[in-house]
């Protein structure tokens, strides 16, 4: 009797322990985990974002005292920033192409008018010489980089995610958990995913 109950005992833990593989390699655990995964490299790509936008006015001020003739480049500026920082995109939007697209769009308007205000510098040496320019100037560069990795990485989590969440075995938990792809971040304006140019060989 003890014998039969040790043996289903441990027939159970057997089977215990296979249920969990099977569950684990249909995608229960990793699912969630490489979802969360992307989610985090998101708030990274709207970290950097906020990091450059919170330059903006300082970098429109320095200018603005030298330039007056550039208003409307400026005023250009301003205004795509605040479009830009209007447009919020949470994590649970990510599965929305439309969402992200508008997001990546409003972004992309604010890198071209920006990209059309540095060449605007080139006009003005009192600009190029300030020291308060070249440091927002060299903060602006590294802001720049920091975005196109944060959206690399970002866009490699989606890539994980989505191909989890859309081949077997690992589409069976996508599917119990409702998973849904996201979206990839991309540029959608021509030239958007390039950094403004801000060597004025100075």
């Amino acid at each position: 009797m003890t014998n039969g109950f040790a043996a289903r005992r441990a027939l159970n833990m057997v089977l215990a322990g296979m249920f969990a593989l099977a569950l684990s390699a249909c995608g229960i655990n990793s699912i969630p985990t490489s979802e969360e995964a992307a989610k985090a490299r998101w708030a990274d790509v709207q970290a950097q974002y906020q990091r450059r936008a919170d330059l903006i006015p300082n970098l429109v001020a320095t200018v603005k005292g030298a330039a007056k003739a550039e208003q409307d480049t400026l005023t250009a500026v301003v205004e795509a920033r605040a479009k830009a920082t209007s447009i919020q995109v949470s994590t649970d939007d990510l599965g929305d192409p439309a969402k992200v697209a508008e997001f990546a769009a409003a972004q992309g308007a604010l890198s071209q008018s920006l990209g059309r205000l540095l060449a605007t510098v080139e006009a003005y040496p009192d600009i190029k010489f300030n020291q308060n320019f070249r440091d927002l100037q060299v903060q602006l560069e590294g802001t720049e980089n920091r975005i196109a990795t944060a959206v690399v990485k970002y866009n490699e989590a989606v890539q994980d995610y989505n191909t989890r969440v859309r081949t077997f075995p690992e589409m069976i938990g996508a599917a119990i958990r409702g998973a849904k792809p996201m979206s990839p971040y991309q540029a959608v304006t021509p030239n958007a995913d390039q950094a403004p140019t801000v060597d004025f060989g100075a």
